[in-house]
């Protein structure tokens, strides 16, 4: 597999796309990272490490809305890929439909949105956007 992100959002949104529940992903640490980012701004219900052989997995519960059965997430977009390396700084921080969204940055003090990557004046790779 040479994009093992762009891997872990196809499968989230396939899940979607398929009203399921839960998805399982295999882990890595990127992917452990993302996932918890994702947990803590609220598109993602709840997540379980699971350490099975050597590389273990991730199950992820998605987010639905009661009323709508709609989902949390819209969309999820790949930005940086291994053909084409997309890089910021913080002054160049990208916005995700007007500050609505987040985008997933990749920075030398860990994986992180945009927003606390401007916050702590330090740029890197952008990932994704999720919004």
């Amino acid at each position: 597999m040479t994009d093992p992100i762009a891997d872990y959002l196809t499968r989230l949104r396939n899940a979607i796309m398929a009203k399921h529940r839960v998805v399982e992903v295999p882990a890595s640490n990127l992917k452990k990272e993302i996932t918890k980012i994702l947990f803590e701004k609220g598109y993602i219900l709840n997540y379980k490490f699971v350490d099975d052989g050597p590389q273990g997995t991730i199950k992820i519960a998605l987010k639905y809305d009661t009323v709508n059965k709609v989902n949390a997430i819209k969309k999820l977009t790949r930005i940086s890929r291994p053909g084409l390396r997309r890089y910021t700084g913080y002054k160049d921080m990208p916005r995700v439909i007007n500050g609505l969204g987040i985008a997933i940055i990749s920075t030398s003090k860990g994986v992180m949105t945009n927003k606390e990557a401007a916050d702590l004046k330090v740029g890197g790779e952008v990932l994704c956007y999720v919004y």
